[in-house]
């Protein structure tokens, strides 16, 4: 099972980016930290299969649920998630697989089982409460950020935060890219002062407009966000949204972009 999801060569751009525990006290007896890898590997079965902490096999190997859970806060605060995105990101590049001649966006709901932060009533639910993933893409569907808010909130108010939040992705010399030729949307994305500041950025806006006739051509090279979308939501932990915590259901998101 470890090897499945977690094997040598993703463990060697992951290993170096997780912080060092501070060594331990011999003189205090007590049990031995779960390894960094164990634990990696059932955050990320937590994440596909959806099950819950105090449920996890003890034949992985590690250690407690409530433990796996405190590494992942610890590292969260770290900054380590974000930044094994960006790593790998940045390997993409290196060997050529990023493609930013567009950025593609979209969003998804998803149905919320406790009460929180960034949870609303879902209009498109019968006002269950719910939350909702906003995703802008390359043009291939390779996620480059996602936004999680309320499921109340209009796609058209977080444009700006997804191309904001597109990191600047290494890999190769020079400067490294973090603004796509053209960003492309539905109609949910349709707006003249944002079609505006995203020609100030000297980005080309192709956001399809309020009353447009279907047959736009758009959907031609939009299609790989949907399908992204609809990997992201293969992990059931995605899929609905359990944590009350916004903070570690975003560090499942971040994880299943990585």
């Amino acid at each position: 099972m470890p090897k499945e999801l977690i094997d040598d060569e993703l463990w060697s751009f992951i290993e170096p980016l997780l912080p060092a525990r501070a060594p331990r006290n011999r003189q205090f007896a007590g049990r031995k930290p779960t390894p960094d890898r164990a634990v990696l590997t059932a955050i990320v079965f937590v994440l596909r299969s959806g099950i819950a902490w105090n449920l996890l096999p003890q034949e992985m190997g590690c250690g407690s649920g409530t433990a796996c859970w405190r590494r992942l806060v610890a590292w969260q605060e770290a900054g380590v998630w974000q930044h094994i995105h960006e790593t790998l990101l940045a390997e993409l590049r290196r060997r050529g697989e990023i493609n930013f001649s567009r950025a593609l966006v979209d969003s998804s709901s998803i149905h919320a089982v406790l009460a929180g932060k960034k949870i609303g009533p879902n209009p498109t639910d019968r006002r269950k409460l719910g939350s909702k993933h906003h995703l802008i893409v390359d043009a291939q569907g390779i996620p480059l950020a996602v936004i999680l808010s309320a499921a109340n909130r209009h796609d058209i108010t977080q444009l700006d935060a997804l191309v904001d939040a597109i990191p600047h992705i290494r890999g190769k010399r020079g400067r490294p890219p973090h603004k796509p030729q053209i960003v492309q949307g539905d109609r949910g994305y349709s707006s003249e002062s944002h079609r505006r500041r995203l020609r100030e950025r000297g980005v080309t806006p192709a956001l399809a407009k309020i009353g447009s006739p279907h047959g736009s051509g758009l959907g031609i090279t939009r299609w790989p966000v949907e399908r992204s979308i609809a990997w992201l939501h293969s992990f059931r932990r995605l899929k609905i949204r359990y944590e009350r915590y916004a903070h570690v259901h975003e560090v499942f998101r971040s994880l299943a972009c990585a």
